[in-house]
């Protein structure tokens, strides 16, 4: 294991609490923004997390691979969906994506386990 993604998944919204305090309006509003693009639509809501990992492994954004791997199995996300996410990324981001998108499997196989053994 290179990292323990729900730990950090912990501290950085312990983390993000603290700047939820310090900007209360820009909060509220990043937070109004993620409600209307993560709600269901033409795609639904584990479709537009998939795609959200992949943004995250194309930012390289270890934060984004916590909160969307954790997102994609709380909304039924299988393994072979990630690893086409991950495909995806790789196609379009090289290099920097492939190892991204490692780390974004390893995330996500945490979180599935950690489900698995809550259920």
């Amino acid at each position: 294991m290179l990292k323990d993604w729900n730990e950090l998944a912990n501290g950085l919204s312990k983390m993000v609490g603290q700047v939820r305090g310090g900007v209360p309006e820009v909060m509220k509003g990043f937070s109004a923004m993620a409600k209307a693009a993560t709600a269901d639509g033409v795609l639904d809501g584990k479709t537009k997390e998939l795609i959200a990992l992949a943004l995250g492994i194309a930012a390289r954004c270890d934060g984004c691979l916590a909160f969307h791997a954790k997102a994609v199995v709380e909304l039924g996300g299988t393994r072979e969906e990630v690893m086409e996410t991950i495909a995806m990324s790789v196609y379009m981001g090289g290099g920097p994506s492939l190892m991204y998108g490692a780390l974004a499997l390893e995330a996500y196989d945490q979180f599935a386990v950690r489900k698995q053994a809550a259920e």
